[in-house]
């Protein structure tokens, strides 16, 4: 009895301590309860951190190892997870947490030998190396390192982790791969199911060998190249494939039916190269939510998407499809997004009238095809259409009320087509962006347009819109680009443009009717960068409180009747490269103010068409910093632009290479100087010569004298100079042949003299190069220059004069050379007869050497004057 009591009695403190164990948290080891608090204090706490977290996860950042003190159970911290059964640490989730500083190689985290999952995404660690000792947790399944500013190459320990099914470092820029570490990296992991490795450098093939178990295939921006294996796609589990922005990745799809078709649901391929048409097997694609393919080269019909009813976002933009829009779009009841900008799709837009299902579309862009036609006006079927693209094209007819309706509409843009009428009232107050340009309509600037508090962005330009600017304009206190240009605008600029908010980066009012004084205040603390009022018949004076701009890249106040001496203050605008100001009656010399640091940044500076008067601005030339380089730090044509510059025209009117350019972008490179059709005087300063980044130089129809400068020899990428209807003398420098890259000479209509160059860019030019010079020889077909080839002087005004009276006696000219000419064959007959009569060798070596005419005449002289 006592032996079953005992034994009873044994039972009963198992089933309590059992009980107590199971409601009671173990608790964590001391050591590692040690380890996580020298991690804690290797960090500081800094929001800005995790700054990125909310956007791309949805989750608040917040410091998570605040919580963490030795008092309490570690088990219970905030990130941390223990065994049930062991109280060992087995998962730490530290994202987005806040975290700042060096992530060591002998980190104290590395003591959590028994961890499964590990998430240190979302902080910053300042570009520290990703240590080694990663690859010691044996047991991990998920290692998130994504997003925490690592740095540096990537250890080939990670490939130890046998056991990963999530393996994310990508999302952060300077990691990379070693050579041949991809393909340890897939050879090794046969067991994972997500590889993000965004924005990693892996530059290397995708290895044939990886785990069958991918869902999750994340490869962006990794300089991926060759052809992306056909096993890719049938992976049996795969739902996501985003390899986009590897342009040397070439992408060739099954023809037959792929295993993943049935969970494919993201398809990211855009910038990859696809090239050909779209296959058939992409119609069993019938579990795709998102599908990118623009920039990949794609050709043919887009019949093979119509069978993907689940789709809700399709962008094959930019590739080369062709064909009509079916009207089978009635299918996708879910989309909510269609981009098929940039292709050859022709025909109309009449299946926008069927289609009354596309209820959940928000972005509808067409841009740059060939569709025809007008708009069908009785379009029903787009209630939550935010963002309409239909500009480029060739459509026609008046813009249907519909589209003037749609109460979410943010982005409105039917640029560059043939629309007539009038703009008629918008209906919401939604409106962000609008693109009007380039078409033909008319009428007045609609007054709910200027009462949109969000408009940003407003294109009229090219267009035959009147009346007067509305003062109403001043609302738009979110405007950063207002382009009124080409349009027939009347009355005053408004005053409040200068001051209507501080976000205002481009005002374009060029080429209107626009009349009276500038006397808009720009005030301080603004953003303009671009200011254009070219074409109007604005007068007055350039107003001083354009000082206040600091940010001021283009300044055009060309073709108007502005009254002033030159506004040499504007060279205290200290990004300036562009200012125009030709065709105006501007008067006076251009003074120095003795500042030596104006214009530094000017590339392009036009004043021609004006009074100016006085010597050539010496001192201004000298200032000119930007303009005494070459920049040859890119192959590729750069374009003077900011991040609107895609939206209007850089500047009105440029004057290069002897054509005027209306509307013409300018290169980053090019550098011009147009002070033609001015009243200057004096010689050319040899100072331009500094200029060594010029293209153009235009100082023609002015006073100038004195000799072309010998320091345009420096001028070595210069492609346009026009010294034309001057009074300069002297000869052309020979060393103006080596400009290599001169492409249009002008030098008529000066008092030049002397032989032309030869060779080079001077064998080019043609006769009017050089017309109304009555000095220069070597014109061909007209005249020869016999004198040699040497290094051409410099002509004095006495030789000038010299050879002047020499041309105007023609006579006295020929008279010599028949003189010569017969006293030469007179000698030469008597020395042969002579050589024959005495057989004296001495008379054959003479002969020989005296082989050419002027030799012989000087021969003869000697003959018969010893």
């Amino acid at each position: 009895m006592d032996s079953v009591k005992l034994v009873f009695f044994m039972l009963y403190i198992f089933l309590y301590q059992l009980a107590f164990s199971s409601s009671s948290p173990h608790l964590c080891p001391k050591d590692q309860a040690l380890a996580l608090l020298q991690f804690k204090h290797m960090f500081s706490i800094n929001p800005d951190a995790s700054y990125a977290c909310f956007d791309y996860t949805g989750i608040q950042s917040y410091p998570r190892t605040l919580s963490w003190n030795k008092t309490t159970n570690c088990c219970s911290w905030d990130g941390v997870h223990c065994d049930e059964t062991t109280g060992q640490v087995i998962a730490l989730d530290l994202r987005c947490s806040q975290l700042q500083g060096k992530f060591h190689s002998n980190s104290s985290l590395f003591q959590l030998f028994n961890l499964k999952r590990l998430d240190l995404s979302y902080n910053d660690f300042t570009r520290s190396l990703i240590s080694p000792k990663f690859g010691e947790f044996s047991s991990l399944t998920h290692l998130v390192l994504s997003r925490s500013s690592f740095a540096g190459l990537i250890p080939s320990e990670i490939s130890h982790l046998s056991k990963l099914h999530v393996l994310r470092i990508g999302d952060q820029y300077g990691l990379s791969l070693g050579p041949h570490n991809f393909e340890l990296l897939l050879k090794n992991l046969t067991q994972l199911r997500e590889l993000n490795l965004h924005s990693v450098d892996i530059s290397s093939t995708i290895p044939l060998n990886f785990s069958s178990y991918l869902i999750n295939i994340r490869l962006p921006y990794t300089e991926l190249c060759g052809v992306l294996p056909e096993r890719v796609f049938h992976l049996s589990d795969l739902e996501f494939l985003y390899l986009y922005e590897n342009p040397q990745l070439t992408v060739r799809f099954p023809t037959t039916k792929w295993n993943s078709s049935a969970s494919l649901m993201m398809l990211y391929l855009y910038s990859v190269n696809i090239t050909g048409r779209i296959p058939e097997s992409f119609s069993h694609l019938t579990s795709l939510h998102e599908l990118y393919m623009s920039d990949s080269n794609l050709s043919g019909p887009i019949k093979p998407l119509w069978n993907l009813t689940n789709i809700e976002f399709l962008d094959l933009g930019n590739n080369h499809l062709e064909g009509p829009i079916s009207c089978q779009l009635s299918i996708f009841e879910k989309l909510k997004e269609l981009s098929l900008r940039n292709n050859n799709l022709d025909g109309g837009l009449e299946f926008l009238s069927f289609n009354k299902s596309l209820t959940q579309l928000e972005y509808l862009k067409f841009s740059s095809n060939y569709l025809t036609g007008h708009i069908p006006p009785n379009v029903s079927g787009l209630p939550n259409l935010k963002q309409l693209y239909l500009s480029s094209n060739n459509l026609s007819g008046t813009i249907p009320s519909w589209i003037f309706s749609l109460p979410s509409l943010t982005v409105l843009d039917l640029g560059n087509n043939t629309f007539s009428g009038k703009i008629q009232e918008f209906k919401s107050n939604t409106l962000s962006q609008v693109y009007l340009n380039l078409n033909q309509l008319v009428g007045p600037i609609p007054n709910s347009l200027l009462n949109q508090p969000s408009l940003r962005i407003l294109l009229l330009s090219h267009n035959n819109i009147n009346g007067h600017i509305a003062l109403a304009i001043c609302n738009l206190k979110e405007l950063i680009v207002l382009n009124l240009r080409r349009n027939n605008l009347e009355g005053t600029i408004p005053q409040c443009l200068g001051v209507m908010n501080e976000n205002l980066w481009n005002l374009d009012l060029s080429k209107n009717s626009l009349s009276g004084t500038i006397n808009t205040t720009f005030g301080i603390g603004n953003y303009l960068t671009v200011i254009s009022l070219y074409g109007n018949k604005l007068t007055g004076k350039v107003p001083r409180s354009l000082i206040n701009c600091k940010y001021l890249t283009l300044l055009d106040l060309g073709n108007n009747q502005l009254n002033d001496t030159f506004p040499n203050w504007l060279g205290d605008l200290p990004g300036l490269q562009i200012l125009s100001l030709r065709s105006n009656k501007l008067h006076g010399p251009i003074k120095s103010s003795g500042n030596t640091n104006l214009f530094p940044q000017l590339q392009i500076m036009d004043l021609s068409s004006n009074g100016f008067s006085g010597n050539l601005p010496k001192s201004l030339f000298g200032n000119l910093q930007a303009m005494k380089e070459i920049d040859e730090s890119t192959r590729t044509p750069q374009y003077v632009s900011d991040p609107y510059a895609n939206y209007y025209d850089y500047l009105t009117t440029i004057t290069t290479k002897g054509h005027d350019y209306d509307s013409a972008p300018i290169l980053a490179t090019n550098m011009i100087i147009d002070l033609s059709k001015n009243i200057f005087e004096g010689h050319i300063p040899s100072i331009i010569g500094d200029l060594v980044g010029l293209r153009t130089l235009n100082l023609s129809h002015n006073v100038l004298e004195g000799h072309i400068p010998a320091s345009f020899k420096n001028l070595s990428v210069l492609e346009s100079l026009d010294l034309s209807s001057n009074k300069i003398s002297g000869e052309i420098p020979q060393q103006l042949a080596s400009l290599t890259f001169l492409e249009v000479l002008n030098l008529s209509h000066n008092h030049l003299v002397g032989c032309i160059p030869r060779g080079k860019q001077f064998d080019t030019f043609e006769n009017t190069s050089y017309q109304g010079n009555d000095g220069l020889r070597g014109l061909p077909p007209s005249r020869d220059c016999v004198r040699d080839d040497r290094v051409p002087q410099a002509t004095t005004p006495a030789e000038q004069d010299q050879e002047e009276e020499e041309e105007d006696s023609p006579m006295i000219s020929w008279q010599g050379v028949l003189m010569g000419y017969g006293c030469g064959l007179v000698i030469g007959l008597s020395i042969i007869y002579i050589m024959y009569s005495t057989q004296y060798p001495a008379w054959i070596h003479v002969y020989r050497v005296a082989e050419d005419a002027d030799k012989i005449l000087f021969l003869s002289y000697f003959v018969m004057f010893p």
